[in-house]
């Protein structure tokens, strides 16, 4: 079972005492800054004016995106191809093991590799796995379909599909495929045969039965599910990578004598469940562990000239949690969460490309940090779809509305807080030490 966690991906409630803390800065921050905010909003009005990257800063350049079919990383994949990437897009779904969607082609001319015995077999252990979250009938969300919307894109999409939570199949991968696919293309995308410039985990997988819960009450096949794919298999991928990708290092400054190019990056998805609680005890252990991974693994990497980074993206708008609106189960799981205002996959996608422009010196100055996503989009300048700039996950913007206002709304029987309050939040961040006070009072 391949399943892209992304439920809620959201901040836990700061604890209850925090609340009237928060709208003290708040009240203090209006009275001094309100001409400040509005000059600021309507300066971001006039700044938006595009949403696509489609910059072609990755021709020649090499990807490898797991959980790639759907969700965060398919938005990853594809924002990759507006680049001009070569992308392996990783995944379990697929056209061989998808029988329920309506717009499938399997007359398609996509980029696949299904030539080996082993490939083959990966390929029928796929057809067997019976859960995947919900989706609207009529999307196909397989490799075959974002390697061939990567292609659309102007880059070059291949659909690897297999079951990463087997034991090594992403060496197999990484050793063996990769590096042979690039031999058979490089005279097409002037990339050479062992080369990989940019690692994207995006794979997750969580039980069918839900994941919130006291630790004590679930399976140990708990920790198995979350921290699986998740983890374990996220360390396999890093291990695997790490000798290419050093490779790649030696060989771009060998060929350009020069730090002003992007160095390999290796890019791990996570959540804010890393600095706070959220779901439950297995979750947040992983995660925490994910992004201390990409700290540890920098200080190993950086005199190889490879860099690290975790990305943590807001509410997002995937089709599973799309899906669970229209089944009418999304305020129950996600605890109300105002969707619409989320996030899309292609946001995230558009932070990492633009964490892989970065020049040698500036991007491992960075390596190992957490970059949320929205904080990205403030720092380079870009914006989601639709034209607007999501706040961060941990900016008054998203918290206030979210989370502290209906609490006060709640305790004052209903009545709402005064729009001049809710229209004019500052874009003020919490420092990290804030969301390590522990769950909500009602959180169990």
């Amino acid at each position: 079972m391949r399943v892209r966690m992304t439920i809620v991906q959201q901040v836990p409630v700061v604890a209850m005492m925090m609340l009237l803390q928060l709208l003290v800065i708040v009240l203090l921050l209006l009275l001094s800054t309100t001409t400040t905010i509005t000059v600021a909003m309507t300066m971001a009005m006039t700044m938006q004016t595009t949403t696509r990257t489609g910059t072609g800063t990755g021709a020649g350049r090499v990807a490898v995106v797991t959980g790639a079919s759907r969700g965060i990383g398919r938005g990853i994949a594809i924002e990759l191809g507006n680049a001009g990437y070569t992308v392996y897009c990783l995944g379990r779904s697929t056209r061989t093991s998808t029988k329920s969607n309506s717009n499938t082609n399997t007359n398609s001319n996509t980029n696949i590799d299904t030539n080996t015995d082993g490939q083959q077999q990966q390929v029928e252990q796929i057809a067997q796995t019976p859960y995947q979250r919900p989706v609207a009938d009529n999307l196909e969300l397989t490799v075959e379909s974002v390697a061939e919307e990567v292609t659309n894109r102007g880059g070059i999409g291949i659909a690897i599909p297999c079951d990463l939570s087997q034991d090594g199949v992403i060496e197999d991968i990484l050793l063996n495929k990769i590096g042979s696919h690039n031999n058979d293309n490089n005279n097409n995308n002037g990339t050479t045969p062992n080369q990989l410039d940019l690692l994207v985990c995006s794979a997750y997988t969580t039980p069918p039965t839900g994941i919130r819960g006291e630790f004590w009450k679930q399976d140990l096949d708990m920790w198995d599910y979350v921290n699986g794919v998740g983890l374990r298999q996220v360390y396999a991928a890093c291990r695997a990578a790490a000798p290419i990708m050093i490779e790649t290092a030696a060989a771009t400054d060998k060929n350009t004598n020069s730090k002003q190019s992007p160095p390999p990056l290796i890019c791990l998805v996570s959540s804010f469940g890393g600095k706070s609680y959220t779901f439950n005890v297995a979750y947040g252990v992983g995660k925490a562990a994910i992004d201390r991974l990409s700290v540890d693994m920098s200080y190993q990497l950086s005199k190889y000239g490879v860099a690290t980074t975790t990305l943590y993206p807001g509410l997002v708008k995937t089709e599973a949690n799309l899906q669970m609106v229209v089944d009418g189960i999304w305020d129950d799981q996600s605890g109300g969460l105002d969707l619409s205002k989320g996030e899309t996959p292609s946001f995230s996608g558009k932070g990492v490309v633009k964490l892989t422009e970065l020049s040698y010196d500036k991007m491992m100055d960075r390596s190992g940090n957490v970059e949320v996503v929205a904080e990205l989009a403030e720092e380079f300048q870009f914006y989601d779809s639709n034209g607007e700039r999501p706040p961060s996950i941990r900016s008054l913007q998203y918290l206030l509305p979210n989370f502290v206002f209906p609490t006060i709304e709640k305790q004052n029987g209903g009545k709402p807080v005064p729009d001049w309050i809710k229209n004019n939040i500052p874009n003020y961040l919490l420092p990290w030490s804030t969301f390590s006070s522990g769950p909500p009072p009602d959180m169990g």
